[in-house]
């Protein structure tokens, strides 16, 4: 893939049992190994596919008469590459469910695993789900089978419950997943008898009307409106609408699509919501498909994909002989483009037919093979059986297969009926609507036929372009023993299906011709190593292919006008001396490689040895000047310690000194005081003393003066009065 940028195939096929499953399982392994297994949110990509398988295998298989877990649907899953080869995404494709299976159970085989796990379930989910026992419900009980050995379902219900959660399914989707499931379950239980008007229907009792309820109740939609989808269709014509009753086989017809229907949608959802899970790469540009189909129970899709596989195996391969003009004799193969034709030309195929059949309402069984008598009775591909009305013969490269049309009709009807698409879109539970999104206003007034087989051609159609697209690998299952037990090999059966898958002509043809072949381009580019003087300066490409052969000693190897074809194992020598050739040059490119990653490392070295002598000299000096500085420091310190404690001492003396000067000078001061005061005092009470002394004298004196002047002033006054009186 990565050397010729192209998406590859692997085509994984084999009758029912023969083990394609695990093939599958194993080839994803191989190619999340090789791919890097790139992880996401904790799980690797392929992890998460194979975290799928027990999800799809529980809604998608059931027991058959070949294989107890069946797949009822193919499969192609696409593991995503970057341009670097790394894992870079994943997507699941589902192909061809078979959804009659639903409906229509044959003996000895079962309908779908889920249904049988969901009745075995935990105790509160079948009285949530008003369910019980597989052999009540009618889905269920058209075969005697409803057990597996050595599979119990109640543990698997809840295996596949865990399945759910890994891949991010809630528990409010799980829960609403049953719903639809057990509604199935209980829609499958509704019988009808004739209405009032004879050619109407009605549910047949009380037990019909129950299930009725209990369907409505689940799919979380109206009773009545649900009835009236089963038992009435509504016409619309261009002047009114018309409802019409239906009677009983019609009511069961509609009963059974809607199941089928709603069987289809869940399963698609289903897938997506795992798409989702897984997470997609919409950039790569490169893919592996691992296609896994179910066994030879569709013989249109073994036709095609045996079509596919002489188309690339063996027409398309002589062709390119005869192109290429190589020395070459014809291999005579069985070519089964006339048997597709016979199955699926339009117009004209027994598919064509047999939607033509369907959508004529008085079509039966009987009629519709009476069809195939009259249209292929000269066809040399198609015969009719002995003493047989319904049953015709297909003459297929392995052998003859007689079909019976029996049922051939109703499994083919896959009306897409208005009421119903109305009635579960406008459902309460968002789950359902969104299962039945909103239709086109156009697409919306009447019922819709699609065949089943016309969607199975559309769908192989397009995995047939995608096929295309790739290069295809094959791998062949085949199934030992029919007893699927260990150990047994019956010969005769082994060999049919290896005549049957178109083993031997494949073997036969890569035996005689070449298998492997290049243009000359691609084969000098790849191989030019072993010889580079042949293509130094020329310009032949031919002679340069023959002399790189010649290096090499190959013979049988042919070189046609553009390409060179190889026997089988060539390419492998080829590639082998190339190996040896490369491994030379390799082990010189390492030499020179590691002898640069020594000398590189020997100079890394050199220079982290000097940086380390730098730091331990530095660390030296370093520490040397570290104790010198403490040295001097330690010095210092006792210095100032000493200075610090004489100065201390000669502060206490002073203090003390200071301290004795100060009490004796104040003793001192308190006499001098005291004398001070004694002496102030002495001369305050002298000078009091003398100034009461002198202020008695000046009174008496004052005294005398007043007196004095008294009485020299009477003396005046008598003389003056005497004057006066003169």
């Amino acid at each position: 893939m990565i050397n010729e940028g192209k998406s590859q195939s692997i085509l994984v096929s084999g009758e029912s049992g023969a083990g394609k499953t695990e093939s599958t399982k194993m080839l994803m392994q191989y190619l999340a190994y090789m791919g890097g297994k790139v992880v996401t949110e904790g799980r690797s990509v392929e992890q998460k596919v194979l975290e799928s398988n027990p999800v799809l295998e529980a809604f998608g298989n059931a027991k058959t008469v070949r294989n107890n877990n069946s797949s009822r649907f193919g499969k192609f899953v696409e593991i995503q590459f970057n341009n670097r080869g790394r894992i870079s995404g994943a997507a699941i494709r589902t192909y061809l469910l078979e959804r009659s299976r639903v409906c229509q159970v044959s003996d000895p085989e079962r309908n779908y695993h889920c249904f049988y796990m969901l009745c075995a379930g935990p105790k509160e989910d079948i009285e949530r789900y008003k369910l019980g026992d597989p052999r009540l419900f009618h889905y269920l009980n058209q075969s005697n089978c409803y057990e597996l050995d050595g599979i119990n379902d109640g543990k698997e219900y809840l295996s596949t419950r865990r399945a759910m959660d890994v891949v991010g399914i809630s528990f409010e989707e799980q829960d609403s997943i049953f719903r639809v499931v057990a509604a199935i379950l209980h829609l499958g239980n509704i019988e009808f008898a004739k209405g009032r008007d004879g050619d109407d229907s009605q549910p047949k009792d009380d037990k019909s009307r129950f299930h009725l309820k209990t369907a409505a109740d689940l799919l979380m939609c109206n009773k009545k409106s649900l009835e009236n989808s089963l038992c009435k269709r509504v016409m619309v014509t261009p002047d009114e609408t018309i409802t019409k009753s239906l009677d009983v086989d019609a009511a069961a017809i509609s009963r059974d699509g809607l199941a089928k229907i709603l069987y289809s949608r869940l399963f698609d959802w289903l897938v997506n919501k795992i798409n989702h899970s897984i997470g997609q790469d919409p950039d790569s540009k490169l893919l592996i498909g691992v296609l896994d189909i179910y066994g030879f129970e569709s013989f249109k899709t073994n036709r095609c994909l045996t079509a596919f596989l002489l188309k690339h195996v063996f027409k398309m391969e002589q062709e390119e002989y005869s192109k290429e003009e190589i020395d070459w004799s014809y291999i005579e193969f069985v070519d089964n483009q006339d048997i597709l034709d016979l199955i699926e030309k339009k117009p004209g195929g027994i598919i064509a037919l047999l939607d033509e059949a369907c959508m004529f309402p008085r079509s039966t069984n009987e009629t519709f093979a009476q069809k195939l008598y009259q249209t292929f009775k000269n066809h040399k591909r198609f015969a009719k059986p002995k003493l047989s009305r319904s049953g015709f013969t297909i003459c297929h490269y392995a052998g003859d297969v007689t079909y019976q049309t029996e049922l051939f009709l109703d499994k083919n009807k896959d009306y897409v009926v208005p009421e119903h698409q109305a009635l579960l879109s406008s459902s309460n539970s968002s789950f359902v609507s969104s299962l039945f999104p909103p239709l086109p206003q156009e697409s919306s007034k009447t019922s819709k036929f699609s065949s089943i087989g016309s969607q199975f051609k559309q769908q192989l159609q397009t995995l047939l372009e995608t096929l295309n697209a790739t290069e295809p690998h094959y791998v062949r299952c085949v199934k030992p023993n029919n007893l699927l037990k260990p150990g047994i090999f019956e010969n005769s059966n082994v060999l049919q299906q290896l005549r049957c898958g178109g083993v031997m002509e494949a073997i036969r043809i890569s035996c005689a011709g070449y298998p492997t072949r290049r243009t000359f381009d691609e084969f000098i580019s790849r191989f030019k190593v072993l010889e580079p003087n042949a293509v130094n300066g020329s310009y032949d490409e031919v002679n340069a292919c023959r002399r790189l052969m010649d290096k090499v000693d190959l013979n049988g190897y042919q070189i046609g006008k553009t390409k060179v074809f190889l026997r089988a194992g060539q390419m492998a020598e080829l590639d082998s001396h190339r190996s040896r050739v490369l491994g030379k040059f390799a082990c010189k490119i390492q030499r020179r490689i590691r002898s640069y990653l020594e000398r590189k490392k020997f100079i890394s070295l050199r220079m982290s040895a000097i940086q380390i002598q730098a730091l331990s000299r530095g660390q030296v000096a370093r520490h040397i000047y570290g104790h010198r500085r403490r040295t001097i420091a330690a010095l210092i310190i006792q210095k100032d310690t000493r200075t610090f404690f004489a100065r201390k001492a000669y502060a206490l003396f002073s203090s003390s000194a200071i301290l004795i000067q100060a009490g004796m000078r104040g003793v001192a001061a308190r006499n001098e005081l005291r004398l001070r005061k004694k002496t102030k005092s002495a001369i305050f009470i002298q000078s009091r003393c003398r100034g009461t002394l002198a202020s008695c004298h000046y009174s008496r004196l004052k005294r005398a003066a007043i007196a004095a002047q008294c009485a020299w002033r009477a003396k005046l006054a008598c003389k003056e009065l005497r004057m006066l009186k003169s």
